[in-house]
C-alpha cells in the first residue's frame, strides 16, 4: 500500500466509499453485497486468484516482527529470512488489525467506520506468503537488504499507521493489544497508535518531507545496527511476544554485502541512506519520488545506484533530479519498464483484478507477474555486479517482501 507522490493510489476504495454515500443505481443490490460488483470478472490470469504470489527463489521464506525499545524512539520492523520447511505454516495477515485500516481512512480523508468495512471486505483475508515465526535455515552467510516503503504504508509517522507502547501506571487497566501477533512481553505496557502526519493548512511541504526522509533513513540505519548485533551474538530484546529465536541467526549474515532498497518515498530514503552510511554497498530505487531530498547531499553518495522506473509515473522534473546523481566515477544506472505504473512495484497490483486494476491505475498494460520478474531479474543482475557474489536471496519473496522493514 503505497502512494504516488502526494496522491493516494487506493483509488478503488475511494471510489467505493464515495459511491456508498450515494447508492443511486445500486439500491437493487442487497446491503454490502454490492461490493461484489467490484470483484466480478476480477480474474488475474494466474489461477483466477487475487493474492500475493509466493517467491520463486531457492529457499522458503519466514518472517517475524521485531520491536527493540517500546517507546516512540524505538525500532519496529518486520524481518524476512530463509526458513525451514514446515507443514501448514501460519501465514500472517497482509493488514493485521483494524487500526491500520483506520490509518488508511485518515490518510485518504474517509469515514473510519464505513471505510473499515470496505477495506476489510476487499483485503481482510489477504495473506503474506511467508511462514510466521518459522525456524531459521542456516546455509552459510546470507546478504542483507533493508527495504523502505512508500509514504502511505506501515510503519512510522511518514506512514498511515504505527504504534508503540507506554508504561501503564495502573495495574489491571491494561488495554488488550489490537494485533494478536504484536502483544508485548510486559504486562504493564499498552498500545499507543500514531497516524499519518498530514500537512497543516498553509504549511510548506518540503521541510516536512525532508525531515521525514531523514528520519526514515535513520530508522533504516538503526535496523541495520540491530542486525549487526544479532549477527554478532549479542542479546537483542524483543518487546513483542515472539516464538522466533533470534540467536539462531548468529553469524548468518554477510555484512560485506548489504544493500538498501525502497519504493517511491522509500526510493528517496535509499539516496539518503547511501549518503549517511557507507555500510550500504549499493542501492536500488524503485520509481523514486525525488521531492523530499536536498540536492546538497548528492555529491556525498559514493555507492552504485540503480533506478528502476515505471512508464506512467515519472515526469521530466523528477527524472532530471535523478540525473543529477550521474557520476563519471560511481556507477549509476536507470531503466524504465514499459507498460508499468507506480503500483506495479508493491503488492497492491496483485490484489485487484485486471479491469478494475487498470481502470484505477493499480495495474499497467503488462502482466504484473511478468513485471515482477523483470524487476527482480534486473535487481539481481545489479547485485551480482556490485555485491560481488551470486545473490541467490533476491528471489525469495514476492514483490517488496525481502528483509523488508515496516517501521
Amino acid at each position: 500500500m503505497c502512494y504516488v507522490g502526494r496522491l493516494v493510489q487506493l483509488t478503488l476504495v475511494k471510489r467505493i466509499y464515495e459511491w456508498s454515500k450515494s447508492t443511486s443505481g445500486l439500491t437493487f443490490i442487497p446491503k454490502w453485497n454490492w461490493l461484489a460488483v467490484f470483484t466480478m470478472g476480477n480474474s488475474s490470469g494466474h489461477n483466477n486468484t487475487l493474492s500475493i504470489p509466493p517467491g520463486k527463489g531457492p529457499h522458503r521464506v519466514g518472517c517475524t516482527d521485531l520491536m527493540v525499545g517500546h517507546t516512540v524512539h524505538g525500532t519496529f520492523l518486520r524481518l524476512y529470512y530463509p526458513c525451514q520447511a514446515s507443514e501448514n505454516p501460519q501465514l500472517p495477515d497482509w493488514v493485521p488489525c483494524r487500526e491500520y485500516f483506520n490509518g488508511l481512512a485518515d490518510f485518504m480523508k474517509m469515514n473510519r467506520a464505513l471505510s473499515e468495512r470496505i477495506f476489510n471486505y476487499l483485503f481482510g483475508s489477504c495473506k503474506i506468503p511467508a511462514a510466521w515465526n518459522a525456524s531459521f535455515k542456516p546455509d552459510g552467510k546470507y546478504p542483507v537488504i533493508i527495504f523502505s516503503h512508500g509514504l502511505g504504508a506501515f510503519r512510522d509517522e511518514s506512514a498511515s499507521a504505527t504504534f508503540y507502547f507506554r508504561e501503564n501506571a495502573e495495574p489491571g487497566t491494561k488495554k488488550h493489544p489490537s494485533c494478536d501477533i504484536a502483544k508485548p512481553v510486559s504486562d504493564n505496557l499498552e498500545e499507543v497508535w500514531m497516524y499519518y502526519r498530514p500537512l497543516k493548512p498553509g504549511e510548506n511541504e518540503f521541510p516536512l518531507r525532508n525531515k521525514q526522509v531523514k528520519q526514515r533513513a535513520d530508522e533504516c540505519i538503526r535496523a541495520l545496527d540491530i542486525l549487526f548485533d544479532i549477527n554478532s551474538g549479542k542479546s537483542v530484546e524483543n518487546v513483542l511476544q515472539c516464538d522466533f529465536d533470534l540467536s539462531t541467526m548468529e553469524n548468518s549474515m554477510d555484512l560485506c554485502r548489504i544493500a538498501i532498497m525502497g519504493h517511491s518515498f522509500g526510493g528517496a530514503t535509499v539516496i539518503e541512506c547511501l549518503c549517511k552510511d557507507v555500510k550500504f554497498k549499493c542501492g536500488v530505487a524503485l520509481d523514486t519520488w525525488m521531492f523530499p531530498l536536498d540536492e546538497e547531499i548528492f555529491p556525498g553518495v559514493k555507492q552504485p545506484i540503480f533506478f528502476i522506473n515505471s512508464e506512467k509515473f515519472q515526469w521530466i522534473g523528477n527524472i532530471i533530479r535523478m540525473k543529477k546523481l550521474d557520476s563519471a566515477i560511481f556507477p549509476r544506472k536507470m531503466i524504465t519498464i514499459k507498460g508499468t505504473v507506480h503500483q506495479s512495484f508493491p503488492d497492491f497490483t496483485f490484489l485487484t483484478g485486471n479491469w478494475i486494476g487498470r481502470l484505477m491505475k493499480l495495474k499497467g498494460e503488462i502482466d504484473p507477474h511478468i513485471a515482477l520478474d523483470l524487476f527482480n531479474k534486473a535487481t539481481l543482475a545489479f547485485f551480482q555486479c556490485h555485491l560481488s557474489e551470486l545473490f541467490t536471496f533476491l528471489g525469495l519473496c514476492a514483490s517488496a517482501h525481502f528483509l523488508k522493514t515496516f517501521f
